[in-house]
């Protein structure tokens, strides 16, 4: 059954119900929404919007908390459309086709409506693609809510009749606004010091709603002295990391811990390989990937890297959590700290290129073997010259087609293990000159 709220219906302050914390602070006006002015400042999309008096369906993309409900609600009373909530998590079929058909009554009634879809993410494709005749006739104006990236879970086909924003998780200073204005809401001052306030910032981890039902707990509570952050940490439990395994959080943290041991700051490297950690994904992926980062941006710099990286995953498989964990940590100082090169890379990716564009010229006659007569007629292996004999156990002949001038691939960079190569390239392109090859 789906999950409707409309402005009809009575409010729990008209029935005389409890009303938490967060319900009673919800902001009557776009003016009291606290955060978010990249997309409420009166130069943002939305804001220029609401001036011109032209408002398109929009998807709220952000994590929970952070005001995507109240602004929808708020947009609804700004443009005087009727508010409809559902949820996609306990609207079916049925339940749609009842939204559309009381949207369609109130517009020949010249009432529009403000359909705010909470969790869109989770319609399937038929169900999103329901949207679009009433989206495109003006029945209804869709606004949807989601924490999952809108281009992975969206179809094309709503993203093109919607606008993005972005909202994003309240900063501190966003937090102790919201807090002062709790405080004065419930008539109390926290009976906490200046650092176990911070704590409670941090425990709430740009959550807005989390932090006002921390604030509930915390202004109930009967102490004779403002509690310090050790003792607040006994009394609350800490909010559970934002981490999804198989969602975009994952592919964030991951590429966040790739690209600081590319930029070879371990401190930074270690903080995301425990962010991970901390969210629950599985070390051994974090193995892989640490393999992943020597073999492509360490390379022939530092050749222990691969070496490092490989005993790091054995010993984690062998010993498990934690002492395995250790061993990961310290594979990700030592590729952050090792020399980097994509040198071999970039060889990889010009030498295939050349190859496809080459591909039928045959390799030159005197390095083919010869194991029948007729082909030792034809020249092959003629004039081949054993490296093994030559001055410096070096030929200096040509290995490429005989129509393809040689290239240089490999260009080994100024750095670790690779200056030793480099000096090597040097010295046998001196002897090639050197002997006319």
């Amino acid at each position: 059954m789906a999950d409707l709220f409309s402005q009809d219906e009575p409010t729990p302050e008209a029935t005389g119900a409890h009303r938490p914390l967060a319900d009673r602070l919800r902001p009557q006006n776009l003016s009291e929404v606290i955060g978010q002015e990249q997309v409420l400042g009166p130069e943002s999309p939305l804001g220029v919007m609401l001036a011109s008096g032209s408002l398109s369906s929009i998807v709220f993309w952000g994590p929970p908390g952070v005001g995507k409900t109240t602004i929808a609600r708020l947009l609804a009373d700004e443009t005087d459309l009727h508010f409809v909530q559902i949820s996609a998590i306990f609207t079916g079929v049925p339940d749609l086709r009842k939204v559309f058909e009381a949207a369609k009554l109130r517009r020949q009634n010249g009432q529009g409506t403000l359909l705010f879809v909470d969790e869109i993410h989770r319609f399937n494709k038929a169900q999103q693609d329901s949207f679009l005749p009433h989206m495109e006739d003006g029945t209804i104006l869709l606004v949807g809510a989601t924490t999952e990236n809108p281009s992975f879970e969206l179809n094309a086909a709503v993203l093109s009749r919607s606008q993005v924003m972005v909202l994003t998780r309240l900063s501190p200073d966003d937090l102790a606004r919201l807090t002062e204005r709790a405080e004065a809401e419930l008539g109390v001052q926290l009976p906490l010091t200046e650092a176990a306030r911070r704590a409670l910032f941090e425990m709430a981890d740009g959550d807005g709603r989390t932090l006002l039902n921390l604030i509930e707990q915390v202004a109930a509570w009967k102490v004779p002295a403002p509690l310090e952050t050790e003792a607040l940490g006994k009394r609350l439990m800490r909010r559970a990391s934002k981490y999804d395994k198989s969602g975009e959080e994952h592919y964030n943290l991951i590429s966040a811990l790739h690209k600081s041991v590319r930029g070879s700051d371990p401190d930074a490297a270690l903080y995301w390989f425990n962010r991970m950690i901390e969210g629950g994904e599985d070390p051994k992926y974090i193995a892989r990937r640490l393999l992943c980062m020597a073999v492509e941006d360490i390379q022939l710099a530092d050749p222990q890297a691969h070496t490092v990286a490989l005993h790091a995953w054995e010993t984690y498989e062998r010993l498990g959590s934690p002492e395995g964990e250790l061993a990961l940590s310290q594979c990700v100082v030592y590729l952050s700290l090792a020399p980097k090169s994509n040198a071999v890379y970039a060889a990889l990716k010009a030498s295939r290129e050349a190859a496809r564009r080459t591909g039928s010229e045959p390799p030159p006659k005197h390095i083919l073997n010869a194991p029948t007569k007729m082909m030792a007629e034809q020249g092959y292996g003629e004039g081949y010259i054993y490296d093994h004999d030559a001055e410096d156990g070096f030929s200096g002949q040509n290995f490429f087609p005989d129509s393809l001038p040689r290239t240089q691939f490999y260009k080994p960079v100024e750095r670790g293990f690779e200056r030793e190569l480099s000096k090597r390239v040097s010295y046998f392109e001196k002897l090639r000159k050197q002997r006319g090859t």
